[in-house]
């Protein structure tokens, strides 16, 4: 899996990609099948913005999260995507059970 961070308007430090990169373990955990993860991290006046498009087998997700703190749009977007992964995981798990029960019958 290859994580590239982006920014739009704002320096990216090292300690962000820390973070980013922390935050993405948790995210790693729950759905280990990730090809790509391109990360934006945008800040207009006052408004930071945090936003994700990871590539995984059968299409992408994207998830976007806004706050007045960088690093607390940056935890936002990880429980979106958190959530969106494990919805994910969820629905290939559940068809793949439901096809088992038909064989079965």
């Amino acid at each position: 899996m290859q994580i590239s961070i982006t920014g739009h308007h704002v320096v990216v430090t090292d300690s962000m990609r820390t973070y980013v990169h922390k935050k993405m373990d948790r995210i790693v955990r729950h759905f280990d099948h990730l090809i790509d993860v391109h990360y934006v991290l945008s800040v207009e006046k006052l408004r930071h913005r945090a936003e994700a498009t990871l590539k995984v087998s059968g299409g992408d997700i994207h998830a976007d999260a806004e706050a007045e703190d960088m690093y607390a749009a940056i935890d936002a977007l990880a429980d979106k995507l958190d959530r969106l992964v494990k919805k994910r995981k969820e629905k290939t798990t559940d068809h793949h059970a439901e096809e088992g029960r038909r064989a079965r019958h």
